[in-house]
């Protein structure tokens, strides 16, 4: 049986304790809801908390006193969840590349097959019959794994164009695929 106990070493007994240390171990609960919310696995959520507790305690000397350490330790809990979360993307887009061709990692970036070439015909057919502001938005966001950031740059639109083309892009493309 996993305990939570055992999982989290921060004590604010200690006399070298700091406000922040004593904050963080009264916060542990709050955060193990918050990523149990998140990741939906209690150990995956435990985990989460431990490595946000441990870059809490790592970047302790940039907390500003006064200031929320909730919010804080919640925003450092929730970009602890977010690296992880793109990490496994890579990870599943690696193994998907090296599935299809054990040598992939040999190849130089310009040679490694493109995840567009996965696609079936039917799909690839109905992205191209898209308009094209939101068929660019989908295939370097959801085909090419881009950030919105990123795509956003790439086509001269905020962010927020981005994340309307895509929204819009995905119906059409579903409307379409479901006909």
């Amino acid at each position: 049986m996993h305990t939570r106990s055992a999982k989290y070493t921060l004590s604010p007994a200690s006399p070298a304790c700091s406000e922040v240390r004593a904050g963080l171990w009264q916060l542990v609960p709050g955060l193990r809801a918050r990523a149990l919310h998140l990741v939906g696995n209690a150990a995956q959520a435990d985990d989460l908390v431990q490595d946000t507790i441990e870059r809490a305690l790592r970047f302790e000397a940039q907390f500003v006193s006064g200031s929320s350490l909730r919010a804080w330790a919640s925003s450092i809990l929730f970009s602890v969840f977010v690296t992880r979360f793109r990490r496994a993307r890579r990870e599943r887009t690696a193994l998907r590349v090296l599935a299809s061709d054990p040598n992939a990692w040999t190849l130089p970036d310009d040679q490694r097959p493109d995840a567009y070439v996965a696609l079936t015909r039917s799909t690839t057919a109905s992205l191209d019959a898209l308009p094209p502001g939101f068929k660019a938005a989908i295939e370097m966001v959801d085909v090419e794994g881009q950030t919105y950031r990123d795509a956003a740059g790439a086509l001269g639109v905020p962010v927020g164009t981005v994340m309307s083309r895509l929204h819009r892009g995905r119906r059409m493309l579903k409307e379409s695929l479901a006909a």
